[in-house]
């Protein structure tokens, strides 16, 4: 089967550089022009909206929300002629949205990914319509392995998870670059700083997906009575750190669902 992918940013380029570890039957377009860097890099095909709608199979819609139903339009005869999957990552709109902008009931999985998929390390929920064949949903799942995990959940909650997985990595970023600083400032250079926190950040994360316990035992484990770490989050806990978390989520949620009205 090969794939095609229609804007190819940092979402669409991640998720081809993990799929061109299973295939190179691979084409991208994008109105820039930047793809054909990633083409090369990745040697798969470079070319147009139209071809990648006439010659492949599974297309993977990577434009933002906004432009989804102008990018489809132009295409819709072709789509409604042949029919291939689509397979959609703009925020908000639902399953329902995109064949209506396509102009035809054509199959169609909607994911969210994120960007630590171009190392295999993502994590991606998806739906898919009524049309979306067993055999082929079970084969693009066995291709979408390369890209972490591929996570099936009601349609319902995938805005939820765009607010968590999606636009998580961003806010991990934040936290790493703020216990670097914390670390500058007590005297450790920079680039020890950066990585000791990475790795930290990378092992505390996978000493939780190896075992059984809740992050809260995880963290009393860590906590010694009057020690160093558990003024540590006393600090965090005077600065609402948990609140603010909580509501970053929920505010990229909510401009998830207002996306999808719009």
């Amino acid at each position: 089967m090969k794939y095609g992918f229609i804007g190819c940013g940092n979402m669409g380029g991640a998720i081809a550089k993990a799929l061109s570890t299973k295939t190179k039957d691979i084409q991208i377009a994008d109105r820039s022009g930047k793809g054909k860097a990633l083409a090369q890099e990745l040697g798969i095909v470079y070319g147009s909206n139209e071809a990648i709608a006439r010659e492949c199979d599974r297309i993977f819609l990577g434009v933002k929300p906004h432009m989804m139903a102008g990018m489809l339009a132009p295409l819709a005869p072709i789509l409604a002629e042949r029919k291939p999957l689509l397979i959609t990552m703009a925020a908000g709109l639902t399953l329902s949205t995109i064949e209506a902008m396509a102009g035809t009931r054509l199959p169609v999985i909607r994911i969210m990914p994120n960007t630590p998929t171009a190392l295999g390390k993502g994590v991606i929920p998806y739906c898919c319509n009524d049309l979306v064949d067993q055999d082929v949903l079970s084969h693009w799942l066995e291709d979408m392995s390369a890209c972490g995990l591929v996570d099936p959940l009601e349609e319902r909650l995938i805005d939820a998870a765009s607010a968590l997985s999606g636009s998580g990595p961003a806010y991990v970023y934040v936290l790493l670059e703020a216990l670097s600083d914390g670390a500058v400032a007590c005297g450790i250079p920079r680039a020890k700083a950066m990585e000791y926190a990475a790795m930290t950040l990378v092992g505390s994360a996978e000493m939780f997906l190896a075992g059984d316990k809740h992050p809260g035992a995880l963290k009393d484990a860590v906590c010694s009575p009057g020690g160093s770490t558990i003024e540590g989050l006393r600090v965090l806990e005077q600065h609402g750190f948990r609140g603010a978390v909580m509501g970053c989520v929920i505010a990229a949620w909510r401009k998830n669902q207002e996306l999808g009205k719009s």
